[in-house]
């Protein structure tokens, strides 16, 4: 790091837990972020800030009004534009020197093995059901951490999933395959309070930079948020050893 990096992350090289070393790491890791809208915007901002050196950022939707009201990444100027590409723009305003690549299309099957197996971590910020599945296997096949959120009406959960622990359980252990809908995740038809998503994705952000940094302690089973109480909820979720993802 050159005398400006060492300035820009001097806040967190004074933490014993990361220091020069766990700051380099970050320089050098590569995470994929699946869904730029409530959760995957603080996601990609914080990561960028905090100096996570290359990034890609995964969404086919574009922004809308409607997405404003939460998704921080975006702002007026953006509305019609791609979700993912914007989130880079303003990735980029905080920290330039990050490698921030866009992926402007839905990713899936092949394509989405392809991405996964190019990092070191995956953040699933997306609201459908089918998305974290094909994300959850697509980590599985690869090895490779998921941190996983969302976001509901006054609820929100953050779960790691990590296949280099052999007592991991993945997200079909904690959701199995058939048992929830898409629609029932959608804050399109539900509704969402604005600052749950920036407490969860931050949540996920945080977890990220501590795996890539080799910080602390990765978060185990699932924590569940209730807004409404101000109420954090922590649940042990063991590996189900007739799940039809991480079993075989």
């Amino acid at each position: 790091m050159n005398d400006e990096a060492l300035l820009r992350y001097s806040r967190q090289i004074m933490l014993e837990s990361i220091d020069i070393e766990g700051q380099e790491r970050l320089l050098a890791s590569r995470a994929l972020v699946v869904g730029a809208g409530g959760l995957g915007s603080p996601v990609a901002l914080y990561l960028a800030a905090a100096g996570v050196g290359h990034l890609t950022l995964a969404d086919a939707d574009e922004v809308e009004l409607s997405n404003l009201q939460r998704q921080i990444a975006h702002g007026m100027k953006d509305l019609g534009r791609n979700k993912a590409a914007s989130a880079r723009e303003a990735a980029l305003a905080l920290n330039p020197g990050c490698d921030i690549r866009v992926v402007g299309e839905h990713l899936a099957d092949e394509g989405l093995d392809d991405v996964v197996t190019g990092v070191d971590l995956v953040l699933d910020c997306t609201d459908r059901f089918s998305s974290r599945y094909a994300i959850n296997a697509a980590c599985r096949r690869a090895g490779i951490p998921l941190v996983s959120g969302a976001a509901i009406r006054f609820s929100g959960q953050l779960a790691v999933f990590d296949p280099r622990d052999v007592s991991s359980p993945c997200y079909a252990c904690l959701y199995p395959p058939g048992e929830g809908g898409d629609d029932e995740l959608r804050c399109a038809e539900n509704g969402v309070v604005a600052p749950l998503v920036g407490l969860i994705g931050s949540f996920q952000a945080l977890e990220a930079v501590k795996l890539l940094s080799g910080a602390g302690t990765p978060h185990r089973g699932l924590s569940t948020f209730d807004g409404l109480s101000g109420q954090w909820r922590h649940y042990q979720v063991p590996r189900d050893p007739a799940c039809p993802v991480c079993a075989r």
